[in-house]
């Protein structure tokens, strides 16, 4: 028994940011943001807007493009580093707003990789039989927690939300998932405060040594995508898609490069709204599904990278 994909579902809040616009905030320019990170623009979150808002776009667009019913839905996985409150969890709130009732529901906190996390865990519970459809989300609002005079992090980080539904089916789907973390690197991409007030200072915010992200992420995700590919006893030939974390685009061609794959082979959607966190790959996948690039029956590598720090993969029969 398989989880397969059976519909997908992205959302990004109506608010542009472009680079031009960040020029007047920011000691920056949209060529030094271009050149270093890919980005021309990102979405921001409106004020009345909640990471459970833009969660129940995507969703609600996902059910809208299988036909459905989210009563069909027994387990919800809500991947987030911006949860609207402490508890209940954003899962809990968003399956209020759906009508369902009495299935696990339940956030994660994995940062940029918190979706490969989520879809990891409900691949297991369907493939245990714990669980017959799962709904997968990966939603953030990381322009409440960003230091706008901060111009290494504020020209990254955005808001979005993308999902999926997974069934169990005989058909291949999931083929394996690889999830990994290590603390020790814990103060190089982190936020200055916590709720409970420990070892707070100052407002919250996202710090990153960006130099030292950037190395580690480049030789992390080399190192899965060859974990990925022995798992599976494949050849790098063997992959029709690259699907990464849409973090910065030195990094996405550098893992695409280790896969000795074209630049046309890799779906690249980081231009158009930045790094989005846990929503960036189900943004991405969603997208090329829905414009057609990726096919039924083609072979998918997902991949992210995220603090913790933590890194993962999926690969995907689609």
């Amino acid at each position: 028994m398989y989880s397969r994909i059976v519909a997908t579902g992205s959302y990004l809040p109506d608010k542009i940011l472009t680079n031009k616009d960040l020029e007047s905030i920011v000691d920056t320019t949209d060529q030094w943001i271009t050149e270093r990170t890919g980005i021309k623009q990102r979405h921001l979150a409106a004020d009345n807007q909640s990471t459970c808002d833009l969660a129940e776009q995507a969703v609600r667009n996902a059910f809208e493009s299988a036909d459905i019913d989210p009563q069909s839905i027994d387990l919800i996985i809500f991947a987030t580093t911006t949860p609207d409150r402490v508890f209940p969890s954003t899962a809990c709130l968003l399956q209020q707003r759906l009508d369902i009732h009495g299935c696990p529901a339940f956030d994660i906190q994995a940062v940029c990789t918190g979706f490969i996390y989520a879809l990891d865990i409900a691949d297991k519970y369907i493939k245990t039989g714990a669980a017959k459809r799962a709904l997968v989300i990966g939603a953030e609002t990381l322009s409440r927690i960003i230091d706008w005079s901060d111009r290494s992090t504020c020209v990254l980080f955005a808001d979005g939300a993308g999902a999926v539904i997974l069934e169990a089916n005989e058909e291949q789907g999931i083929l394996s998932t690889h999830i990994h973390a290590d603390g020790s690197f814990s103060d190089l991409l982190t936020t200055n405060a916590s709720i409970t007030g420990v070892n707070n200072i100052g407002k919250v915010h996202i710090g990153m040594k960006g130099n030292e992200v950037f190395k580690k992420a480049v030789n992390t995700l080399g190192a899965i995508v060859d974990e990925t590919l022995e798992a599976n006893n494949m050849q790098k030939s063997d992959i029709d898609w690259l699907v990464p974390h849409q973090a910065n685009i030195r990094i996405i061609n550098a893992t695409a490069k280790k896969l000795k794959m074209p630049i046309e082979q890799v779906v690249i959607t980081v231009q158009n709204h930045g790094n989005t966190s846990a929503a960036s790959v189900p943004l991405a996948l969603d997208t090329a599904i829905r414009d057609g690039r990726i096919k039924r029956g083609e072979t998918l590598l997902l991949e992210a990278f995220g603090g913790g720090f933590t890194w993962g993969s999926a690969l995907i029969k689609y």
